[in-house]
């Protein structure tokens, strides 16, 4: 019976986990727009993300918008750093919630 429910929890693990390359392809791509952000479970960083491009677009005709291209600029660069560790967060924390159930 144990080995079977470890089968299924391996099996479930192996279905949710976050994939670190899936991740720096969505960042390479659509990093800008935070989706890489989101796909590895931080919701309300890649969604400010987002919100921020928006506004810059909506305000680059009176220069404005240019900091904030700037600040996501920064922002996506430092995110090459951190997305092995925001993958591994995700995933631990999955492991972690399929050892309760």
């Amino acid at each position: 019976m144990s080995t079977e429910l470890d089968a299924e929890r391996m099996m479930r693990y192996d279905a949710n986990r976050k994939s670190v390359l899936v991740a720096y392809v969505l960042w390479f791509f659509l990093g800008w727009f935070g989706l890489h952000r989101i796909y590895l479970g931080r919701i309300g960083s890649g969604i400010a993300m987002l919100v921020l491009h928006g506004l810059s677009w909506l305000t680059h005709f009176i220069l404005i918008g240019f900091l904030g291209f700037g600040i996501l600029g920064l922002w996506w660069l430092i995110d090459a750093l951190l997305i092995p560790g925001m993958a591994r967060v995700y995933n631990n924390r999955l492991i972690d919630e399929l050892a309760r159930s």
